[in-house]
This record gives C-alpha cells, structure tokens and sequence, in this order.
C-alpha cells in the first residue's frame, strides 16, 4: 500500500517545506515534535524521481549530525528515520564501510558529524540535512565547511531540524533572508507520543523557561552580562518546599491603568527564616502578572494571590502612584497588610543584591508558570534590561526578596548594643 508513505497526506503543517523561495529551511521545535520525520521525508523528497529508478531533484546529499553514531542512529535507523519512511521499493541500502547510503535510482547520502568540520572539506553536494545544529561544538565551523560544500545543481538547499538553543550560528542563520522557519511544540505531536511521556515532562517542566526551550520550541536570549542565566535558574529548582515562615505578594504597578499599559508585576514569594541568616531560603511561589485594563483588575488579582498563597502583606512599589496605589487596593481590599515601598536606586542596583541570594544558592523557584518571569530575569545586565518594554515581574520579585532576605537579614546583621 502506497497510503503510508504519502507524507504529504500525514505530515502537520510545520512539517512540511515552504512553497516560496529559500536556501535554508529550519524546523524548530520541541522534543518530539516530528522534526526528525520532516527531515527524513524533506531527504526522500530530494532524492526520489517519479519511479523508483526515476532521477530526483537532488543526487548528491549531506546528512550531517553532532556525531556519525547519531547521524546512524537516529537519521538513518531510527524509528522516524530514513529507513523507516522509505518505501521497499525506493529504500536506499547502507554501506557502513562507506558511512553512506545509495538510493535505487543512484543518488548518494554521504554521512558527516560536527565534530569533525574538515571532513566536509573537498565534497560537493545538491543538497544536506542537519540536525540539531543548536547543540553542535563545533556549529560555526561545521555549517561554514557545508555551506562551502553546496555548490552542486541549480539552487543547493539545506534542511536544519532542530531545538532552539540560544547560539550564535542559529541566531546568525535566522536572520538571513534567505531563511524559512517553521515550528511546532512538542504537544502538536502528541497523537504519536506516549502519554506517559507528555504527562511527565509537563508536569516537570511546563511554565518554566526550560520548558519554553524544550517543550515549546522557543528560542530564549541569554544576554550578555545578565545578572541571571537559564542554566542557574534551572539547578536551584525545586518540585516540593518546606513549610514556610512568612509569605509576601509583591506588586509594580504600571504608570497608567488601561488596556494599552505595561503588565503589572505580581510575584508571590515565600522565605524559611528559621536558625542563623544564612541559613534562611526563599522559593518563588507562583508569577500571578497581569496585563490590566484598569487599576482594580490588578489590585484585585494581587489579593487574590494573597488568599491563594496565605500571604501575611502586600508589598508595593508607589513612585509612580504614590498614595493611589494604595487608595485603589483597599478599594478593593479595605482591611489587606500593606507595605509602600519607595525605589531610591534603578532597577539593576536593586537587582544586584537579589542576584547574589541566587548565586549562594538561597532562593528557589518552584517548578510551574514561572517562564515569562524567567524570560525577563536573564535579560536583566547590571547596566540595565535589555528586553522590550519594562521589568514589571522582576521589579516584583525583587521587591518581594528585599522584603522577606535581604532587609531582615540586614537587621539580624547589626551588632546588638548592650546597655552597661
């Protein structure tokens, strides 16, 4: 039956190559979003002709991976593999000692790994497949000595599957016109992925910034000199936390209250301040940010979170509303914990001391929604953000860490002055 090897019958939309013009196409996304399948059928796509011993548009082909083990493994193999795809008729044979594979109709795949950029050198092709150029050692080397490499037929082209990694070959290679990208999460998949998997990983990482990256296929900026990196953020995350002993909801309201203005940053944090302070360990509950189409849609999301989390007190900048941001949370809330806070520094100098609880290793996010927050933190520089717009969540969650870490550990500090 020739049914299941009509791809274009079966594929998702992200799966499928671009109708315009373009020498590179790249497929971004999740774990398990089909980027192998697409790459696997972009290849028998290339290489087969009308019949079987038909000519293709392309005769000569690179598949290039990080190692030749998983170009083997995964590329040719593997369960959404070359193989795999191709029709008994159409199947190309693998020579393991030529580390290639040959079509019926004469067309040729040649093997090459990232790890070994000068293998491309001298080789000429009508077209390539890489896959997962994002975590390549050698990517910038690599995909130079293959692009030099495409010189065959009338308009080489390059298929890249991939999850995004914040690297410069990526960025470089998505900025060129000459790009098409198409991207799916992990979750357009889902019919042909174990539900145990999808259950697991969600629950681990949905709402995180990893997640994003992994799950979602977004590519995420580290920029340079951030006071917080992905990385960092994920080695202090936890599942599970203690019984804390104060609770806060920090809020930075926006300037204006209408549908046009800036989020409202609205971070729940909790602290353990029990024995010496340096002991003490704080987790970031929950990012309950809200983009309000007036002042009390905020304030009421504020002490919402309040209620949710047992919060002992609202804390809230007032440099912008002053006595207003009061006024309009107890409207909603006439008998709430309030505490003003005034911003006598910018931004990244009240960030800096929050950012160092996180390099001791004191403050934890707990696993959930906690992606965009995170998003902002790793584009906040000690000489500023370098994201759009303002840093509503992360003037939260400092506001909120001010208040629980480094102001009462500041107090425990201060030596005790008997009286004689």
């Amino acid at each position: 039956m020739a049914l299941p090897y009509l791809f274009d019958f079966w594929a998702m939309e992200h799966q499928l190559p671009p109708e315009w013009d373009w020498r590179t196409w790249v497929i971004m996304g999740g774990r398990g979003a089909g980027k192998t399948r697409a790459g696997s059928e972009w290849v028998r796509a290339q290489v087969e002709g009308a019949k079987p011993a038909d000519p293709g548009r392309c005769h000569r082909i690179a598949l290039v991976g990080e190692t030749v083990d998983q170009v083997r493994e995964v590329m040719i193999f593997g369960e959404s593999g070359i193989l795999a795809c191709s029709p008994p008729d159409r199947r190309p044979e693998w020579q393991a000692g030529r580390k290639r594979l040959i079509w019926p109709n004469g067309a040729v795949a040649q093997v090459f790994s990232a790890h070994d950029p000068e293998g491309l050198r001298g080789p000429q092709f009508d077209g390539a497949w890489v896959d997962e150029l994002a975590k390549w050692k050698r990517a910038q080397d690599t995909w130079d000595m293959l692009q030099f490499g495409l010189r065959l037929g009338e308009s080489p082209r390059v298929c890249v599957t991939t999850t995004p990694r914040n690297v410069g070959v990526l960025k470089a290679l998505l900025a060129l016109t000459s790009t098409v990208v198409t991207s799916a999460p992990t979750e357009a998949n889902a019919a042909n992925l174990a539900a145990s998997f999808l259950d697991e990983v969600k629950a681990r990482y949905a709402g995180t910034r990893l997640g994003r990256q992994e799950l979602e296929g977004v590519l995420l900026d580290d920029v340079e000199g951030a006071l917080w990196t992905s990385s960092a953020l994920e080695a202090g995350r936890v599942r599970a936390m203690p019984e804390m002993s104060r609770i806060v909801v920090a809020v930075d309201p926006p300037v204006t209250g209408h549908a046009g203005s800036d989020e409202c940053g609205i971070v729940v944090v909790g602290a353990v301040t029990e024995g010496p302070v340096q002991d003490w360990r704080a987790y970031v509950l929950a990012d309950a940010s809200v983009r309000a189409a007036s002042p009390a849609q905020w304030a009421r999301a504020a002490i919402s979170a309040m209620e949710q989390y047992g919060a002992e007190k609202l804390v809230a900048e007032v440099n912008q509303g002053g006595d207003l941001v009061e006024s309009v949370i107890r409207q909603v809330d006439p008998l709430v914990p309030f505490k003003k806070v005034h911003a006598s520094k910018g931004k990244a100098a009240r960030a800096e001391p929050v950012a160092a609880l996180y390099e001791q290793g004191r403050v934890h996010h707990v696993a959930g929604t906690l992606g965009e927050l995170e998003d902002q933190m790793c584009r906040m520089t000690t000489h500023g953000y370098e994201g759009k717009g303002s840093p509503d969540r992360v003037d939260a969650l400092v506001w909120a860490l001010h208040d629980l870490m480094i102001e009462p550990g500041a107090k425990w500090r201060k030596p005790q002055v008997r009286a004689l």
